[in-house]
């Protein structure tokens, strides 16, 4: 099951740090929500770093305007030289990305990703040179709307970071990583990437597929007058919505085994509901058991603040 590293120093975002940096060039293909805010802290925090964002020309314009890089460019060639390459693009770009990767970095290096799905990346690392390290990488903090412009450098502040190493990885490496992301705020666990996979099947794809179905069928119900009548319930229910689709199809193509059962299971509760609006049963079973599992994710989310 998960380890939750706890001996790592966590630093507040924004708090510069008299060590030398724990990666001096800092690549970060992808420059979306993640990525700009991994930058944003990293340029922070380790200001005698040299971060090198990679993306295209609009974007880098934008965090350049924002200072969350320090060399922009269009082409991967400028990551010769970089000490950790961040794949902060979608899932199957970051696919894309890895198969390359041999060419554009020269020499030894930490390779990650922030994808949200971890089991086909870890395969399609191990084509990987010797001289580059591939660990998993998950960060779970995000926010409704993607895009440099919601960067933020706090992004991550208490915010679960799952790291995926294969076994194969250095253990000098993953210290390292570790370290780069404690240093963000993020707390980070380790887990196996099918294990992932599965958990983060119900944790984050089955409520983001949930809300954004939830949306839709409100809103083709009631039309744009219906909803003038709304309350907070909805606008806080389905606050997911306004994720951007074409990062929920790659997570879908890559980890329709995890969430296909998932979504089964949901619509087995909502056939439940179904069955027994005239008695009520169900109703007060589900009911229950939301709130002591609501009560125990508030419990767990306190807990993880005061430490």
């Amino acid at each position: 099951m998960t380890e939750h590293v706890r001996n790592l120093p966590v630093i507040q975002p924004g708090a510069r740090l008299d060590t030398p940096p724990v990666f001096t060039k800092v690549a970060i293909v992808g420059l979306g929500l993640i990525g700009g805010s991994v930058a944003l802290a990293a340029r922070e925090i380790w200001p005698t770093s040299l971060v090198i964002g990679v993306d295209n020309k609009t974007v880098l314009e934008r965090a350049m305007v924002r200072h969350a890089i320090d060399v922009a460019a269009d082409d991967p060639v400028v990551m010769a030289d970089a000490d950790l390459v961040i794949l902060a693009a979608p899932v199957c770009d970051n696919l894309d990305l890895l198969g390359d990767l041999g060419e554009h970095v020269r020499g030894t290096a930490v390779i990650t990703d922030v994808s949200s799905t971890k089991r086909e990346i870890v395969d399609a690392a191990r084509g990987l040179p010797r001289r580059l390290t591939f660990i998993g990488g998950h960060p779970l903090g995000g926010a409704p709307r993607g895009g440099i412009d919601h960067a933020r450098p706090d992004l991550f502040r208490d915010r679960p970071w799952v790291l995926t190493p294969t076994g194969n990885d250095s253990g000098k490496s993953l210290e390292r990583l570790q370290q780069f992301v404690s240093a963000l705020g993020a707390v980070t666990h380790i887990m196996t990437a099918a294990e992932h996979d599965r958990v983060i099947a119900f944790l984050s794809h089955l409520p983001q597929l949930t809300a954004s179905a939830l949306m839709h069928v409100v809103g083709e119900g009631i039309g744009k007058e219906g909803l003038a009548l709304s309350g907070r319930g909805l606008s806080d229910t389905t606050r997911l919505a306004s994720s951007p689709p074409g990062i929920w199809r790659d997570i879908g193509v890559t980890n329709a085994d995890e969430i296909g059962p998932a979504i089964d299971v949901l619509i087995g509760q909502l056939q439940e509901l179904r069955a027994g609006l005239t008695d009520g049963g169900p109703t007060e079973r589900i009911f229950e058991s939301a709130a002591n599992w609501r009560d125990a994710l508030v419990a767990q989310r306190q807990s993880r603040q005061k430490e």
